[in-house]
């Protein structure tokens, strides 16, 4: 006798909102999906001691290998002054022109250095840690938030060199070197803004990473680092569109406030307009900017 074979029935696949409302049913979501804008900030809060213990170890690290060890932390912008001073100051004959010219010049590298550091390391956050990325689950944000930090405590580190060099060339301790804290601050919130920005745009186009030091350098010689805007600005020869591009500079702004805050020959008619409102303006700007930016390519990050 011959036997009929019963197939069994094909298995019906659900359509696209079918699955969407049982996995949805069943508690299921999808891996790697971007997180809610509120839960994102708590669970970057929730990894905070992961972000500070890894801008430390990261600034431990970064001269392990030398000689000198943490000693380069202070050398390094200190020789970048010095380059300064005998380019800017002796051949150009700047420091003629500005009062106590060399505090003036180590504290304009000093924190220019600190938001040139903060942005280079954000650009390569998530293109330089994509074994980190692809192995842990964390709020990306974290990583240039972090590399940010490093560099802030790497700037605390090194501000004691500087207190040495304001001592040593007659600037007095004043009270007023207590607005270097609130200045210090929104400088750090613009910094991690901006980081976050280039960490998104690196982690897609990894060639930015070698094009930020040209335009870094670009954006340090219209800073004021090496010479005075406010000098320049008074003379009524550059158009005002120019001039409003200087004062509201953000790197200038940040520079200016820690001037200001520590020199006691940089007064307050050197600042430019409205100084404080433009500097928490940009820290806002950047910072809640850079951070929603680079939030929504969260899902993004370590793919491809």
């Amino acid at each position: 006798m011959s036997q009929v074979l019963h197939t069994p029935p094909p298995t019906q696949v659900p359509a696209g909102d079918d699955l969407a409302a049982l996995a949805a049913r069943h508690g299921l979501s999808v891996s790697g999906a971007r997180p809610s804008l509120p839960q994102y900030v708590r669970q970057l809060w929730a990894r905070r001691h992961f972000i500070t213990a890894f801008a430390t170890a990261k600034l431990t690290a970064q001269y392990s290998q030398a000689k000198l060890g943490q000693v380069w932390q202070v050398m390094t912008p200190l020789l970048n002054a010095a380059v300064y001073y005998f380019i800017f100051g002796v051949l150009l004959g700047t420091k003629h022109n500005v009062p106590d010219y060399v505090p003036f010049l180590v504290t304009g590298v000093f924190i220019w250095t600190f938001t040139q550091s903060s942005i280079m390391a954000g650009t390569r956050a998530i293109a330089g840690n994509l074994g980190l990325v692809r192995a842990l689950h964390f709020p990306r944000a974290a990583l240039p938030i972090s590399f940010a930090l490093q560099q802030l405590q790497q700037l605390l580190f090194s501000m004691a060199a500087l207190v040495v060099i304001l001592l040593c060339f007659g600037v007095p301790v004043a009270a007023s070197w207590l607005l270097a804290i609130p200045a210090l601050v929104l400088q750090f919130v613009f910094n991690a803004g901006v980081s976050m920005i280039m960490a998104r745009m690196g982690a897609k186009t990894p060639d930015i990473a070698q094009l930020m030091p040209f335009v870094l350098r670009t954006w340090m010689y219209v800073s004021g680092v090496m010479w005075s805007i406010d000098k320049l600005t008074a003379k009524d020869h550059l158009p005002h569109i120019v001039t409003i591009l200087l004062e509201t500079n953000p790197a200038a702004i940040y520079i200016d406030l820690m001037r200001f805050a520590l020199i006691d020959s940089f007064h307050a008619h050197q600042l430019p307009p409205h100084v404080w409102a433009a500097a928490i303006g940009w820290a806002l700007l950047a910072g809640v900017g850079g951070f929603i930016y680079f939030w929504k390519a969260e899902e993004t990050y370590g793919r491809g």
